[in-house]
């Protein structure tokens, strides 16, 4: 046999190997799978925009997950959902058999001093959306734009010290002067938005606008919150009248704190898994995330509940979140201070 047909039988040969070794690898994968309940760990309360979300991603993700195993949501709220986050990354079961999804602040709660895992090293399956995260006030309060909330006291509902809700509260407090009266310990969103109607608190910050969309459009239709303020790298075009934190920032720290925690608005609706998953059962888990993501009856009931759909690839939030963790230490603890619980 001549030099050529040599290396082209080996050739064939390698590739075939390799054909043959995926789908082994595939079969692995499909037998530990079948017949299995993987646990969805959801980090809030029933009825809010992660809660929601995440049912969604349950109802159609296992047909994608070789086996198809069934998808079994499971709420774990506390601490606005650090300790969701904390069993995932450090109890959860690490052979793939559990994921979840906890508050989009996760990804950045570390650096600032509020949890002692790295955000890192979760096994990222990607987010359904980016977001803009918003501050909505009663129409029964007298807090009807910026300045209102710059000059007038106001009291806003939170979940917990590492909560979207009490990061943005604490931020506008600290950084802007906002006059803020955090009352914390709510289990979701939802529950504080029911101690708005009830009139226990006048709003909430932190809340995203994907959630009003998906959980409060009677809020748009009947006028009954005033929007006044949006945090995101753009503007939401349905709230183009409402100004954006970074267009408010007067001075340089201002600016560079806002822009740290923005980094979380392009992870709004993340899922993970534990850190240390079998290779082939992570690129499984994240395959079935983003044909999901591609799914036309995912994005069907999507539409249909008028829930937004951006996908955020695991890639994508491995890159945001090194390059979050390479910012400036300086920076990093003048942010930490700025949404101190102690600074109250």
């Amino acid at each position: 046999m001549s030099r050529a047909g040599i290396l082209q039988t080996a050739t064939g040969a390698a590739a075939a190997f390799t054909l043959l070794a995926g789908i082994a690898a595939a079969d692995d994968v499909a037998d530990f799978y079948k017949g299995r309940a993987v646990s969805m760990v959801i980090g809030y309360s029933v009825g809010g925009g992660y809660d929601a979300y995440a049912r969604l991603l349950a109802r159609y993700i296992g047909t994608h997950i070789p086996g198809e195993p069934s998808i079994i949501p499971q709420q774990m709220t506390g601490a606005g959902s650090l300790r969701s986050a904390n069993y995932i990354y450090s109890v959860a079961a690490k052979d793939g058999s559990v994921f979840g999804t906890f508050s989009r602040s996760m990804g950045v709660a570390p650096l600032l001093g509020q949890a002692e895992f790295d955000s890192r090293r979760f096994t990222w399956l990607g987010s359904v959306t980016d977001d803009n995260t918003t501050c909505v006030m009663s129409s029964a309060s007298p807090i009807k734009n910026w300045n209102d909330f710059l000059s007038k006291p106001s009291k806003l509902g939170g979940l917990g010290a590492d909560a979207d809700p009490d990061i943005w509260a604490l931020l506008y407090k600290n950084v802007f002067g906002a006059k803020v009266q955090l009352v914390s310990g709510y289990p979701g969103t939802n529950d504080v938005t029911l101690a708005m109607e009830r009139g226990e608190v006048d709003g909430l910050c932190g809340l995203s606008w994907s959630t009003i969309k998906t959980r409060h459009q009677d809020w748009l239709t009947n006028h009954s919150v005033s929007i006044i303020v949006q945090a995101a790298l753009k503007k939401e075009p349905e709230m183009a009248s409402v100004p954006l934190a970074t267009e408010l920032a007067t001075n340089p720290q201002q600016l560079q704190t806002i822009k740290l925690l923005l980094a979380s608005q392009a992870m709004a609706r993340p899922f993970a898994a534990p850190p240390g998953i079998p290779e082939d059962r992570k690129q499984a888990l994240i395959a079935a995330f983003d044909a999901t993501m591609a799914d036309r009856d995912f994005l069907a009931e999507a539409q249909k509940l008028n829930f937004e759909v951006h996908p955020v690839s695991a890639a994508t939030i491995d890159t945001l979140l090194a390059d979050v963790y390479a910012t400036p230490k300086d920076i990093i603890a003048k942010a930490a201070k700025a949404i101190s619980s102690t600074n109250q």
